[in-house]
């Protein structure tokens, strides 16, 4: 890949961003998730909250989300520009600077954190906190770019927020919020991993020692049934700790047997063994990689269903 292939022009690079850059710098599909997740926190803790405080506490975290998210574009614009699915982005394509992107990130993040001080509580403030540093200083600046363990450990950051939505409505984090960190913390590596697998090529030309990378396909395919393994166990525990009912221990058991299955049939298959040349995008299907694919399709999947089952039973009261 030329030089010019991934470094903006002068006039490109000098242009002032768009309202729709700087919402490109949030990462919305990410947000998104986080706020359902941390939704799911809130209304699990069974506490009856001032709606316009429930409100501010999910706009603070939606916006320490996106906070952290222009802090990473900022400094992974290297990395970006030589990744085909995220050199597409503001910072990389120079429509906006790393200056602005990080000034935004950190205006942002100190928004979000005295918002939920100042209108909710300090454990959800501090919490808040903590998840945007890990992600933008530990994750970003130290894991992603130094050890095949960066999805494990950074993961804790996305784990987070149902955390921090569970004390913005109670003021407590008790083991059942930690439970639900648990399963997203475990459900990150095989998500990230099976997306690995189907875009490795970009990881190992961005220098990132993702697992496919360092590791190679087959370990990683074997680690992404290990982990489906664990995730689908610790998936059912809610139905056991007083958290979920019938509903939630049904679509657990479900999705996660789905899940497992498709990571079986992925560790079976040869998905990851050598970069196939294809289509752009996050949900772009290379050749040899369906596996890998469909097991990142099932992770999403999984997630949803087992955060909106809480969310029901909670929300109509069918837990008990």
């Amino acid at each position: 890949m030329t030089d010019t292939a991934v470094a903006p022009s002068a006039a490109r690079a000098s242009s002032p961003g768009r309202f729709g850059d700087y919402i490109q710098l949030l990462k919305p599909r990410v947000m998104s998730l986080v706020v359902f997740t941390a939704l799911t926190g809130l209304v699990c803790a069974d506490v009856r909250m001032d709606p316009a405080l429930a409100a501010i506490a999910i706009l603070a975290i939606a916006v320490g989300a996106g906070a952290s998210g222009a802090l990473n574009m900022a400094y992974d614009s290297d990395i970006d520009a030589r990744m085909r699915r995220t050199r597409g982005r503001p910072v990389p394509m120079g429509r906006i600077s790393r200056a602005d992107a990080a000034g935004f990130g950190v205006v942002l993040s100190l928004f979000a954190c005295m918002t939920m001080f100042l209108a909710v509580n300090a454990i959800a403030a501090g919490l808040l906190a903590f998840t945007i540093v890990f992600y933008a200083a530990v994750y970003t600046l130290w894991l992603k770019r130094s050890t095949p363990q960066n999805i494990v450990i950074g993961g804790a950051a996305g784990a987070l927020p149902p955390v921090v939505g569970w004390a913005a409505a109670s003021g407590t984090a008790p083991a059942n919020a930690w439970l639900l960190f648990a399963i997203i913390f475990l459900w990150t590596p095989p998500h990230f991993w099976a997306l690995a697998l189907n875009t490795g090529g970009d990881y190992e030309t961005a220098g990132v020692p993702m697992l496919p990378v360092v590791k190679g396909a087959k370990a990683t395919r074997r680690q992404i049934l290990i982990y489906s393994v664990l995730l689908a166990v610790v998936g059912v525990l809610p139905a056991f700790t007083g958290l979920g009912g019938r509903l939630y221990a049904v679509t657990a058991t479900a999705f996660g047997a789905l899940f497992v299955a498709l990571a079986a049939r992925l560790y079976r298959s040869r998905a990851g063994e050598a970069p196939q040349p294809g289509p752009d995008g996050l949900y772009a299907v290379k050749p040899g990689a369906r596996e890998a694919r469909d097991v990142f399709a099932a992770s999403l999947l999984y997630l949803s269903a087992v955060f909106a089952s809480l969310l029901v039973e909670h929300g109509l009261g069918l837990y008990r």
